[in-house]
């Protein structure tokens, strides 16, 4: 990368992580915080920690085209001014009515498949996949600081300072994007990248990838459902107070990391994916049911560290088979309905989660949790195993048609490419590869610009 695609980078990287911070920051303590508010209750409290995945779901894909028209900053801006603005509102809300309110205002800022579509923007073909992965990292780095730092920073400014916080890390997301970021006057179309209504359909008829859609969704809601019960638990089963959870999260993270890492390498490099799929869901199912039945502190810890050793696994296998598994060039719309599931999954996993916990106590939720993952590891018994397949994409030259119809002759003939499509308007070829069985020499020499 060059130095302007470096500093592009990071600041986009920072953003998602100032975001995400501000979303999840609260989610290991409102379960606990927000039972003072005025006309509080269990279902309430779960309503509050769910309800931004509903605007959120709904904004996700609207809001990336929306970029296409108006500019991809411009709704980054808008995108994090609504969640300054709900974050100013939770902050202020002495009734749970209010801090609902807020939470919908703060996920209406929808800017995950912008932030990526900008991201395409500023970095050169051959750079982008690295830069996607900072960004990734980048989210996964928040979610577990977020669980670390929430309890702890709750204990020194309390629940308004928390969303103050929030309030402040948007508006330091505002100045990256106007100052770090080069401004692009033409945007460039991607679909690898940027959602597209004529893909929709497509994508969302691909049983395989209905099938990762609905897992990610219950993987949320699972995560969502659990800590609207989890702080309570340890606070009045276990006697451990809130400004202390924050080091049993740090155990349970850093050692869940290290779980997850050999169920990755077995998934991802010895093309076991659908074995650790299924054995990941059997899991989440079997420590969820138990956790009710925790006697001691250290076994409920144990048990949550089992469930997150699944739940990272789940969070860093499923995008690759999204992308591994989607039509050829639209991986971008596929990526956006996965997304929207997810946040789908949360606002389910809150509505869901505190119902139970009000009506049927902390059990009802670690049972619904805990038979929902074993009913699914069946269902996914069923899937057929993922190929491992890769996605390649260049730029092209202008070409005439008969020019475009003659390369997509000669790479269709190449073995190992398993999947083409060549579109002429954002001047793109999209390809999809076994690279055990590419031949590479070829390929190279019909696109030398294409990073192997």
């Amino acid at each position: 990368m060059d130095l302007l695609e470096r500093r592009s980078v990071l600041a986009l990287a920072l953003i998602y992580l100032f975001r995400m911070l501000g979303l999840f920051l609260i989610l290991p303590v409102i379960g606990v915080a927000a039972d003072g508010l005025t006309g509080a209750d269990a279902a309430l409290i779960g309503t509050a920690i769910g309800i931004y995945g509903l605007t959120q779901a709904s904004l996700q894909i609207p809001m990336g085209m929306w970029s296409d028209k108006i500019g991809r900053k411009r709704v980054i801006i808008i995108g994090l001014l609504l969640f300054a603005i709900g974050s100013l509102i939770c902050a202020n809300a002495n009734d749970i009515m209010v801090l609902i309110l807020g939470r919908a205002v703060q996920g209406a800022g929808a800017i995950a498949s912008t932030l990526m579509a900008l991201l395409s923007d500023v970095t050169r073909e051959q750079n982008r996949t690295k830069a996607m992965a900072i960004v990734g990292i980048s989210i996964g780095a928040s979610f577990m600081l977020s669980l670390v730092l929430g309890p702890w920073i709750f204990a020194l400014v309390g629940l308004s300072g928390l969303f103050y916080l929030s309030f402040a890390l948007s508006l330091l997301g505002i100045i990256l994007i106007v100052f770090a970021v080069p401004n692009i006057v033409q945007h460039t179309f991607r679909r690898d990248t940027t959602p597209s209504l004529v893909a929709l359909g497509i994508v969302l008829k691909d049983s395989k990838l209905r099938f990762l859609n609905v897992s990610v969704l219950l993987l949320h809601a699972s995560l969502t459902a659990l800590f609207v019960t989890v702080p309570g638990l340890l606070i009045d089963q276990f006697g451990l107070p809130l400004s202390q959870h924050s080091w049993l999260y740090l155990a349970i993270m850093g050692f869940a990391f290290a779980g997850m890492l050999p169920l990755v390498v077995i998934a991802e490099s010895k093309g076991k994916m659908k074995g650790v799929l299924v054995a990941v869901l059997i899991l989440l199912g079997v420590s969820s049911i138990l956790l009710q039945w925790a006697p001691y502190l250290w076994v409920f810890g144990v048990l949550l560290w089992a469930y997150f050793v699944g739940f990272n696994s789940l969070e860093a296998t499923l995008p690759s088979l999204i992308s591994k598994l989607a039509p050829v060039g639209y991986r971008g719309t596929a990526m956006g309905v996965f997304s929207t599931h997810q946040f789908m999954g949360s606002f389910l996993g809150g509505i869901g989660g505190g119902w139970l916990l009000q009506t049927h106590s902390s059990s009802g939720v670690f049972w619904v949790v805990g038979v929902m993952f074993l009913v699914w590891s069946m269902v996914g018994v069923a899937q057929p195993a993922p190929r491992q397949l890769s996605s390649l994409a260049f730029s092209l030259p202008n070409m005439t048609d008969e020019e475009v119809s003659k390369l997509a002759d000669q790479l269709s003939e190449i073995q190992g490419v398993e999947g083409m499509q060549i579109f002429k308007d954002e001047q793109t070829a999209y390809l999809k590869v076994d690279k055990k069985l590419l031949d590479k020499d070829t390929l190279m020499r019909l696109a030398p610009q294409v990073t192997l």
